[in-house]
């Protein structure tokens, strides 16, 4: 079984059960309410900003907080619809059927991976279509707009292997979300560690998710913010593998 079949049937899992439903849709009603609230923030702001009312600023107002407010949600989406990706098929006993039926620990991993970082994604595409519909009225600066799009999807994508990774090293599915969430707010609360000692520099800052995602919010896509990310996705998906891998050999 292939890493695409084993995606396949997550995401059919996804279409037919109510709470990837339910999770989608508070999170979007979450979303749009703090959509609106920064338009009417913005909106109100306009007559005392020097300069003009349209262009980058709506992006710098309105659209950069905003994706910083959906990847703090998906600090607890992504543990939760990762939880049962591993735990939750150990549990029930499905594991042993994936590898019984030639599944390897990639495919599985990648297979599972895939199927919850589609999920996120869409989300996002979602997400990311309330701007655009006020694009003809503020003309925003699509340069920056998509600086802070790609850094986003590539965070979301490191918190969704982080909570793989988690769900691999567990049998409890509760426990895996805890273990996600714990480590995904952790790299978020590292920025107020790094604001007490006066600076970003050194490995703490270099932790920090607020130091790669801040110059991506300002329009500025950076290799070494790109290779952050891809070192948390690499690393977790790497320490899931070696995990299943092993189950696997164990029988």
């Amino acid at each position: 079984m292939s890493a695409f079949t084993i995606a396949r049937i997550d995401l059919k899992r996804f279409a037919v059960r109510p709470f990837a439903w339910t999770l989608a849709g508070i999170a979007l009603a979450m979303m749009a309410w703090q959509f609106l609230l920064g338009v009417s923030a913005f909106m109100h702001a306009q007559p005392t900003l020097p300069g003009p009312a349209t262009g980058p600023g709506f992006v710098d107002a309105v659209v950069a907080p905003y994706l910083l407010n959906y990847i703090q949600l998906c600090l607890v989406i992504a543990p939760l619809i990762t939880m049962q990706a591993l735990a939750g098929e150990r549990g029930a006993q499905r594991l042993g059927l994936l590898t019984a039926s030639g599944a390897s620990g990639t495919g599985i991993v990648f297979g599972k991976f895939a199927a919850r970082l589609v999920f996120l994604w869409l989300l996002l595409i979602l997400v990311a279509t309330m701007p655009l519909v006020l694009a003809h009225a503020t003309h925003p600066d699509w340069g920056q707009f998509g600086a802070a799009l790609i850094l986003t999807a590539l965070c979301i994508a490191a918190l969704c292997a982080i909570g793989i990774a988690c769900s691999a090293f567990t049998r409890e599915p509760a426990l895996a979300a805890t273990a996600a969430l714990l480590i995904g707010e952790g790299l978020s609360l590292i920025d107020a560690g790094v604001r007490i000692t006066g600076g970003d520099t050194g490995w703490l800052g270099y932790l920090a998710l607020h130091t790669h995602l801040a110059p991506a919010m300002r329009g500025l896509l950076r290799s070494e913010d790109i290779v952050y990310f891809v070192l948390i996705i690499a690393l977790a998906l790497a320490l899931a593998i070696r995990r299943v891998a092993s189950e696997r050999e164990r029988g």
